[in-house]
């Protein structure tokens, strides 16, 4: 009615932009995009960065047009009962610790079990051969065997080894790729360390988190100036395995689908671990066993932690 309460909140009114008289009988002056939400929707919070950074407030943009976000609600819950895609799993329970644990062991002795075989004369085959037979033994699936249509058991764990006689240039990529393995796993920079020795890294493959799949979200990239968000969490398992070339980062791929090759042709290096986030650090899940194999002339006799 006029003269009512309701014409009085709307003449009472202004909009803060413009000053001009609120139309509305409850409009409040926020500015585009805002909502006063007046305490009823409690946790309610916008999204940045893919929803890893909440803020209560309309995030600064350069918005375009009228449209602008609404605050998200909590996330809801799945029941316990119901199977988890790999992308739901983030937080590994003891007991998946506790296996990866055991398959990380595993993963290890294989490759140690490889290691061995190397020499001048012995075919890419003969290794592979090692490796399937040794998992298997193991009772475990070699997981690269049919991934992606790939038709052998040998591309997991990775570390670069010496055969023969090497020149002195490739010796030291091989130790630098294992220095900026061990570098990122102290939380410093690879890019940094690679560039310092002359060498780049592939922008191509990157690390990733890993499970009970093999190769799961999210990313982790070996190189700096990179788009990766995120904070790993007590709990996630995930790998580091930077590769390091002796000429340019670029990579191309052969027609067989899965050899991928330096685009000029010069040598290139790889080492990786997979790795736990603890509350207080993290653990190498396949660092060096007291058995392993000594294989790497900077290494001291006894294998540490981060050694690989």
């Amino acid at each position: 009615m006029p003269g009512g309460s309701d014409e009085a909140v709307a003449t009472a009114l202004s909009c803060v932009q413009c000053g001009k008289p609120a139309l509305l009988h409850y409009h409040t002056g926020l500015l585009p995009g805002e909502q006063d939400l007046g305490g009823l929707n409690e946790g309610w919070l916008y999204c940045l960065q893919r929803g890893q950074t909440p803020t209560p407030k309309l995030p600064h943009f350069d918005w375009t047009g009228t449209l602008r976000p609404y605050l998200i609600s909590p996330m809801r819950v799945v029941p316990a009962h119901i199977d988890q895609p790999d992308w739901a799993v983030d937080i590994k329970s003891p007991d998946q610790i506790q296996r990866m644990r055991e398959t990380c062991r595993i993963a290890r002795e294989v490759l140690d079990a490889a290691s061995q075989v190397r020499r001048p004369g012995v075919t890419a085959d003969e290794i592979d051969r090692v490796v399937h037979e040794a998992t298997i033994a193991a009772g475990g699936y070699p997981s690269p065997l049919n991934y992606n249509f790939f038709p052998k058991s040998c591309c997991d764990l990775n570390e670069t080894y010496r055969v023969g006689n090497v020149d002195e240039a490739s010796c030291q990529l091989v130790q630098c790729t294992f220095e900026c393995l061990e570098k990122a796993i102290s939380i410093e920079v690879i890019n940094r360390h690679a560039t310092m020795s002359g060498s780049s890294v592939v922008k191509s493959y990157c690390g990733h988190r890993i499970g009970e799949l093999f190769h799961c979200a999210p990313n982790i990239p070996h190189y700096g100036r990179n788009k990766a968000v995120g904070v790993m969490k007590a709990g996630q398992t995930f790998t580091i395995e930077p590769m390091i070339n002796a000429g340019v980062w670029r990579d191309q791929m052969w027609p067989d689908g899965w050899t991928a090759v330096t685009a000029d042709g010069k040598r290139s290096a790889q080492f990786e671990h997979a790795l736990l986030v603890t509350e207080t650090g993290v653990e190498v899940l396949t660092a060096r066993l007291l058995a392993s194999p000594s294989v790497f002339p900077w290494l001291p006799s006894s294998p540490s932690v981060f050694h690989g």
